[in-house]
């Protein structure tokens, strides 16, 4: 057996299930596992040095997330990604964004200023000490906060149906050397946009996030077809 994964080191703080589920997904986004490859939960609990239960769960936890999909009586494989996929997510999240940015900027509060502010700062910290796993999710924190500001439940449930292709999305673009300065960057924009009360400037720097975000993953989609 080939042997493409290292083990893990069981020395992490964290629950193994959850060492398991950012191992493969750092594989998946680097594709080392590729698309449409199928996933063997006992070559995989080899390869890492684990048993097969923490695999297992880390498999569950990535279908949910869109990296994985399981077919009854065939097994699980790594999902693969389409142009279609995220011309269609994007079209939808762009608007959604948009929208929730120019209501954020109506409505929030001084308290999720200063709490999207200090996420803003976790990840500059982050990135200066060279530790991007908490990126991704601190990223995700940024954006529920700032969804949460907009004071409509609805749209932000229409938001969550999509999040297992977000987090995939950004998960992968998040690789993409440069990218993270460059998000960085786009959020203060927004937070001053947003912290001024400038309804119109706020949703034009969401726009524009989004956009980039977009030729960010299909540039690199259309880079690893290439290899």
């Amino acid at each position: 057996m080939e042997r493409r994964l290292l083990p893990i080191k069981l020395d992490s703080y964290k629950p193994l299930r959850e060492v398991v589920s950012e191992t493969l997904r750092e594989a998946i986004v680097s594709s080392v596992l590729k698309p449409g490859e199928r996933l063997m939960e006992i070559q995989l609990a080899e390869e890492l040095g684990v048993s097969r239960t923490p695999v297992r769960e880390a498999i569950r936890k990535l279908e949910l997330e869109g990296f994985v999909i399981m077919i009854p009586r065939r097994g699980t494989y790594v999902a693969d990604l389409s142009i279609k996929d995220v011309n269609e997510v994007f079209e939808i999240r762009t608007a959604l964004d948009v929208l929730a940015a120019g209501l954020a900027a109506e409505r929030i509060t001084d308290e999720e200023l200063e709490t999207m502010e200090r996420i803003l700062v976790q990840i500059g910290e982050c990135v200066d000490q060279n530790e991007l796993e908490p990126i991704v999710e601190l990223d995700s924190q940024f954006h529920d906060i700032l969804y949460r500001a907009c004071r409509n439940d609805r749209l932000v449930g229409i938001i969550n149906n999509l999040r297992e292709q977000i987090t995939r999305f950004r998960a992968i673009s998040m690789a993409v050397p440069g990218r993270i300065k460059n998000t960085l960057e786009e959020h203060s924009r927004l937070v001053e946009a947003i912290a001024a009360r400038d309804v119109d400037l706020s949703q034009e720097l969401a726009r524009q996030h989004m956009e980039n975000s977009e030729q960010t993953l299909l540039l690199d989609m259309n880079n690893r077809r290439k290899v």
